[in-house]
């Protein structure tokens, strides 16, 4: 899909194939299910991966590097490079965001990828191969979903997309109106963008990659993405991780969905908290005295107090405190056992 644009900057190029790669990726991954998938788990069965992802991988990564060699990329699949962090365009790829519902034959997973420069992402393509849906977006241009401009026209009642893992463990249990779980935060924030869905948010942290395609559509149709506790969020990190919860969608709505969420008490998680962290101040007197320092320091929080708190060694993983609620703390210690090994940021490029 090629359209019309103000010059340069409107990235026709890099839209057109990121665009023929996300399809082919698509063929890739329609091509493993139907032959059958071989699955493995990267920390427990929420956290599966599949030589889909990786062949995935490789054809975007290979695609963009030869169309863009200037480029950085950083992909979910690869390892990570801090030569990425020295350019200033990065795509950010997930070959699968929604991998569980892929590897369950559901239709909530897609390929996404994001250009981001300077640190934000500018351009986004999330296509959902079990559907053939086509979301593209350009910061400054406007989305399409397939080859349709998107025209919003955004009010209450407002469709809330949430995680269906989230879902399956608490949401359930909460009186949140207007709850729509599904998998892919990918494919959420492209619907959203597309005007289906009004925001989302999320207690567990994220990655970089998934969220830089759909930040971007989010940006092109006038909504936005940031952590919980107000901060935006920025892309190409040494750490490629939002420690935290976000929340996400048009700005009505992400206005409404908030005050809801602090009038649910909906729990955010914080991983890797620092004394900068607002989530800091949080912690008791002497907890902050005694912790300032420490690269690993992870808590569950909602209505300005800690429902758990979990202190790790970031080489070992083992634990060194592990206080609160029980609930709590096992979603907790599931967030922080996803993250460990992402505390110490890759080394600086020579």
């Amino acid at each position: 899909m090629t359209s019309d644009g103000p010059g340069p900057a409107a990235l026709n190029s890099e839209l057109d194939v990121a665009v023929r790669l996300a399809r082919a990726a698509g063929d890739v991954l329609r091509r493993h299910l139907s032959a059958g998938l071989t699955v493995d788990y990267k920390t427990s069965a929420d956290d599966p991966v599949t030589a889909a992802d990786r062949e995935a991988s490789a054809l975007i990564v290979a695609g963009l590097h030869a169309a863009f060699p200037g480029d950085g990329l950083l992909s979910e699949e690869e390892t990570d490079s801090p030569e990425r962090l020295t350019r200033e365009r990065v795509w950010i790829i997930d070959p699968i965001d929604g991998t569980r519902e892929f590897t369950q034959g559901e239709p909530g997973f897609a390929v996404s990828i994001g250009l981001c420069v300077g640190g934000a992402p500018v351009l986004g393509v999330v296509y959902a191969p079990a559907t053939d849906e086509l979301f593209t977006g350009v910061v400054g241009r406007g989305v399409w979903k397939a080859d349709v401009p998107v025209h919003l026209t955004v009010a209450p009642p407002y469709r809330i997309s949430v995680s269906s893992t989230e879902h399956r463990w608490e949401l359930h249990r909460s009186a949140l109106p207007g709850m729509h779980p599904s998998g892919s935060i990918a494919l959420k924030l492209a619907r959203i963008a597309a005007g289906e869905l009004h925001a989302t948010f999320t207690m567990s942290p994220r990655s970089e990659w998934d969220l830089a395609a759909g930040h971007a559509l989010l940006r092109a149709g006038g909504g936005d993405l940031r952590r919980r506790d107000g901060r935006p969020v920025t892309y190409n990190r040494p750490r490629p991780h939002v420690e935290q919860g976000l929340i996400a969608g048009h700005p009505d709505a992400v206005a409404w969905l908030d005050e809801e969420l602090r009038r649910h008490d909906l729990p955010n998680a914080h991983l890797g908290v620092t004394p900068a962290d607002p989530a800091w101040a949080l912690l008791p007197e002497a907890d902050r005295a005694a912790l300032a320092g420490h690269p690993a320091v992870s808590l569950r929080a909602a209505g300005g107090r800690v429902l758990a708190l979990l202190v790790v060694d970031p080489r070992t993983g083992d634990v060194q405190r592990a206080e609160g609620d029980a609930f709590h703390l096992e979603r907790l210690s599931r967030d922080v056992t996803r993250a460990l090994g992402t505390f110490a940021p890759p080394a600086a490029p020579a």
